[in-house]
């Protein structure tokens, strides 16, 4: 088997003159919209099940009398095996294609939730939540929609890789505050079957509209000059995603990036989706009420993310980065004095910054991945995901354990707020590579290096 290239020159130079029949790289309609649409809508539907364990833990509790900390233990099983699935998912897509993980990974969670309506131990929600749930939703992580973008977008990358991170919280704003009602009205179960029903009801849609390249359509990617052939399948998912694995962690970005993207999952899924509304119940607020207020941080989570996606295509994602994680430590920090029985001037405030924050780190993130990292970036990306997800983990499990001691978050606010200071300051601090176009935050055409090593 011919080797693949490395270098975008490279691989231009083998790819020879595009034929007449391949169509336009920008033309409107282009099949990469509905790609990506395709792809968001998988990407809903995952985060929504990424969400549940923070109105479930209420009903649990008092259905099985099981302690914060317990549940927060299956929570966090579920977002470890989100980040560590993600890299391999990605190396899965070049091996079988996308269509076939993503339709695989609809079906697991969908498993996954009608068995935990079936569980009558602690151990059962671990490992049908935890477990099952978990590797379903990681193969649909970003490292799925870093995937998608590099394949069928060589323009608008940054833009497009927002739309699609911010599907992970749309499913809440959509889904969330039925879900709550549902289960305050009737019971946990009808809630977490509509979610598998939802699931499976998307994997067809799915199969029919996704695609795995361009040119299983004879088209070129969105913005491209040149027909790219397809490349071919790569064997040996485990190697190759371990071997990469093993490349990129001689450099420092990727400790930079990881140690960055931890603090990240902490102060996002890992408190803010797990105890948030059992923080703002313990104030008085109804759980209702509470999801409804979490929803629309996932509303503003929309608007944040693409513009986030949007300057990274203009600007140094560095200091994209550094602002962000600033502005969402502050929030934190003040958060304690914001919460109230009622929803209140301050509240809302904070839900409108934090929405716009919360998941604003992950274009710039995935940019960077790209520009040191070239056509093992979505590989890359997955592994930095992973150690956004052990954050989230730490922060799911240690959030339930520190109020099972304290009788109260304050503290556990207070302490990630500070964590994010740290990561603004790793943030700036990330090499640039002088290969890259300022303007675009993207490689250019010449050869990317950091740390003394290729990009890719």
């Amino acid at each position: 088997m011919t080797a693949r290239p490395r270098y975008p020159q490279e691989r231009a130079d083998r790819r020879g003159p595009a034929r007449p029949e391949q169509q336009a790289g920008n033309r409107p309609g282009h099949r990469a919209w509905w790609v990506a649409a395709a792809a968001a809508l998988a990407i809903v539907v995952a985060g929504t099940f990424s969400t549940m364990p923070g109105i479930l833990l209420g009903p649990l509790q008092e259905e099985f009398h099981w302690s914060r900390g317990t549940i927060g233990l299956a929570a966090s099983v579920n977002m470890v095996l989100y980040g560590l699935t993600a890299p391999f998912a990605a190396a899965l897509m070049d091996r079988f294609g996308i269509r076939r993980v993503v339709v695989a990974a609809l079906s697991t969670v969908a498993a996954g939730s009608m068995l935990t309506t079936l569980m009558n131990a602690s151990w059962q929600f671990t490992l049908f939540w935890g477990f099952l749930v978990g590797l379903g939703t990681g193969s649909m992580a970003m490292a799925f929609g870093a995937t998608v973008t590099n394949r069928w977008f060589t323009t608008r990358r940054g833009l497009v890789t927002g739309i699609l991170s911010s599907g992970s919280v749309f499913g809440q704003m959509v889904f969330l505050p039925a879900l709550s009602w549902t289960i305050d009205h009737y019971d946990w179960r009808p809630a977490l079957v509509s979610l598998a029903l939802a699931a499976l009801a998307v994997a067809p849609l799915v199969w029919t509209i996704l695609r795995d390249h361009p040119a299983d359509l004879g088209q070129r990617p969105y913005g491209s000059q040149e027909f790219i052939p397809k490349p071919p399948a790569v064997p040996g998912v485990a190697r190759r995603t371990l071997t990469v694995l093993r490349d990129s962690a001689h450099t420092a970005p990727f400790w930079l990036l990881a140690g960055a993207f931890a603090i990240c999952g902490a102060t996002t899924n890992g408190i803010m989706w797990t105890h948030f509304t059992p923080a703002a119940h313990d104030h008085g607020m109804a759980i209702t009420t509470a999801s409804t207020l979490l929803a629309l941080i996932g509303i503003f989570n929309v608007a944040g993310t693409i513009g986030s996606g949007w300057l990274t295509d203009r600007m140094d994602p560095r200091r994209l980065l550094a602002v962000h994680f600033a502005l969402r430590g502050i929030l934190l920090v003040l958060l304690p004095l914001m919460m109230a029985a009622t929803v209140n001037p301050a509240m809302m405030v904070f839900v409108v910054a934090f929405g716009l924050l919360d998941l604003a780190t992950v274009p710039p993130v995935i940019a960077l991945c790209r520009e040191f990292y070239g056509e093992d970036s979505a590989i890359v990306f997955g592994w930095v995901n992973a150690a956004h997800q052990i954050g989230a983990a730490l922060a799911a499990f240690l959030g339930g354990v520190a109020r099972d001691a304290f009788g109260s978050y304050d503290l556990v606010w207070l302490l990630l707020g500070s964590t994010c200071a740290a990561a603004a300051s790793v943030s700036l601090v990330i090499r640039r590579s002088p290969a890259v176009d300022d303007t675009a935050g993207l490689p250019s055409e010449c050869e990317v290096v950091s740390e003394g090593r290729p990009a890719g």
